[in-house]
């Protein structure tokens, strides 16, 4: 192995161990790939080979090999944790034994797969919650995950690829990590990867090729990955630094965005993650969701199945960092216009169907139509963001 690819794992292992040190709370940190087969999990056991070689407790708690021989020949030396078998629908399912890795208490635990949906009946829904306990707990943590997986890059991940990714994470869970590394790959090496048989079997390939693993759609997840892991170093510089930049950035800081949804599932869905990304991307002091419920959406007249979707876009609300906010009222735009002023927002975040005539139809009026003009006619210094959905 070249000196210099050696001397850059050393000081990685060696900054983790350092940051492991000086905090009560575990570290965690993440490794993030723009799609299956670009390393993430190589790179896993590799700092904990590194890791473990400088004196370090570490315990792989689960790691998922998916066959490949590279990744196999990784699995040497540092402790590794038998999974525990758990009985649903009556079969025996492989999961992380949560309870033996707080039982053992390594000072590093390994874990892959960190978008996971735990089988039912586990003490979590998900294996993000999992490494959430054991960072609180004192255990760091050292993980991995593909970029397709962050709960507000949904839609724009269905819309690249034409998959609907169903096991998500918080954006707040990257936010809050210690360090968060790219792993990259090239379009045309992740593809030739792929043909030569390291990522998927044989039989799966020309599938892959034709689909997910096209090379636009490459593209676009690897462009996602890149901006998402500048964008956390951009706000673990300006925290480090005390908020003083020493290069000045368009961010405006003072931003107060308002997301404004109904109960069309949907459009909510979209409009809450898009206003999640640009309060990160604004560096937004605070961002809502106002959900206002008019007498046609009382709760009597609608059904319970609406009635739940809307209780869980407001929970994903949550989960993204927003504030929620209800209010009943049949006049939308009036609602709308005293909930901004009352939170000093600066930016409203509202939707607007895809459909043909888009312009024409904002021009003939409705709720977007007579919000817009009321902005305008106002002479309030509020700007209105559509989402297309």
């Amino acid at each position: 192995m070249p000196a210099a690819e050696t001397d850059l794992r050393d000081q990685s292992a060696e900054r983790f161990l350092r940051l492991v040190r000086e905090k009560r709370r575990g570290t965690l940190k993440v490794y993030l790939g723009l799609a299956a087969g670009v390393g993430k999990t190589f790179r896993l056991l590799q700092e904990a080979h590194d890791l473990h070689q400088q004196g370090v407790d570490v315990l792989l708690g689960y790691v998922e090999t998916h066959g490949r021989a590279g990744t196999v020949t990784q699995l040497r030396d540092v402790p590794l944790l038998a999974r525990k078998q758990v009985f649903y629908k009556g079969h025996a399912v492989e999961e992380m034994d949560l309870d033996a890795i707080e039982k053992r208490r390594p000072q590093v635990v390994i874990i892959d797969e960190l978008a996971h949906s735990n089988v039912p009946g586990s003490r979590h829904a998900k294996r993000w919650q999992d490494v959430e306990e054991l960072v609180k707990s004192g255990i760091s943590v050292i993980t991995a995950v593909n970029v397709q997986h962050l709960e507000s890059l949904h839609d724009q991940v269905l819309k690249i690829t034409g998959t609907d990714v169903t096991e998500r994470i918080p954006d707040q869970l990257l936010r809050e990590a210690d360090e968060v590394v790219n792993v990259d790959l090239t379009v045309g090496e992740l593809r030739t990867r792929l043909e030569e048989g390291k990522i998927y079997d044989a039989a799966k390939v020309p599938t892959a090729l034709a689909n997910f693993f096209q090379p636009e759609n490459l593209l676009q997840l690897r462009r996602l990955a890149v901006r998402e892991v500048a964008q956390l170093l951009g706000r673990q510089v300006e925290t480090d630094a005390g908020g003083a930049l020493a290069i000045a950035t368009p961010r405006r800081n003072d931003d107060r965005l308002l997301a404004c949804i109904n109960s069309n599932s949907d459009a909510a869905k979209e409009i809450i993650r898009k206003a999640s990304r640009l309060a990160d991307r604004f560096g937004a002091t605070a961002w809502y969701v106002l959900y206002v419920q008019t007498g046609r959406e009382s709760a009597d007249r609608i059904g319970l199945a609406t009635q739940r979707h809307l209780l869980n876009n407001l929970q994903l609300a949550v989960e993204l960092g927003g504030q929620i906010l209800r209010v009943k009222d049949d006049d939308i735009v009036a609602a709308i216009r005293r909930v901004a002023q009352e939170k000093a927002a600066t930016l409203l975040v509202c939707g607007i169907t895809r459909e043909k005539g888009v312009w024409q139809r904002l021009s003939r009026g409705g709720v977007t139509h007579d919000l817009l003009t009321a902005v305008a006619g106002d002479g309030s210094d509020v700007d209105v963001y559509l989402v297309t959905y």
